[in-house]
């Protein structure tokens, strides 16, 4: 069966959550699925495999697209993590406000109901460090822009963004262009 196909049969929609009139994508069953996570992984770190310049950088498990992976709070840290280990390179935390202890900078965002700050520390990333950015949905693109925007504050060049499912009919993809998106899911 196809990645997208699997995604599809085991992630759970659920109505209106976390506020009235938002579908929530729950891909926490894919993830507890074993052959599915590890699809989904493969999958995330295509970026290395396939970037036409890879080959001539070096590095990682497909050539080097990428020197670190970068993962949103919550799911995007279990699914960046498993990524960054597959491709050989380390991790990177995005958090939530109020969650790391030493100097950081941030970025506030909006979302569908509300809006949010994100944070990363100020050494995650040096200038000139190709990162892969993680998460587990792309939806207005919101929370995708303000972690582009930490990792490009911290002179990092975001390389590409991975994510598991893309809803489609939001737009996030034309909010956070020109940096690559690499969907296993669009819905």
């Amino acid at each position: 069966m196809p990645v997208d196909e699997l995604i599809a049969a085991l992630s759970v929609d659920v109505p209106d959550f976390p506020v009235p009139g938002v579908v929530f994508r729950d891909l926490t069953p894919v993830f507890a699925d074993g052959e599915a996570f590890r699809r989904v992984v493969d999958g995330l770190a295509e970026p290395a495999v396939v970037d036409p310049r890879a080959a001539a950088v070096g590095g990682g498990r497909g050539g080097g697209a990428f020197d670190v992976v970068a993962g949103v709070e919550a799911r995007g840290f279990l699914l960046a993590a498993a990524v960054a280990l597959d491709a050989g390179t380390g991790v990177v935390p995005i958090r939530k406000a109020g969650k790391l202890p030493r100097e950081r900078v941030s970025a506030e965002y909006a979302l569908e109901y509300g809006t949010a700050t994100l944070e990363m520390h100020t050494d995650s990333v040096r200038p000139g460090q190709r990162v892969l950015l993680v998460d587990d949905v792309l939806a207005t693109g919101g929370t995708l822009l303000a972690a582009i925007g930490l990792v490009e504050q911290l002179g990092g060049v975001v390389t590409g963004v991975s994510v598991v499912a893309e809803l489609v009919a939001l737009g996030g993809r034309q909010r956070i262009a020109p940096h690559p998106v690499h969907a296993l899911w669009n819905t």
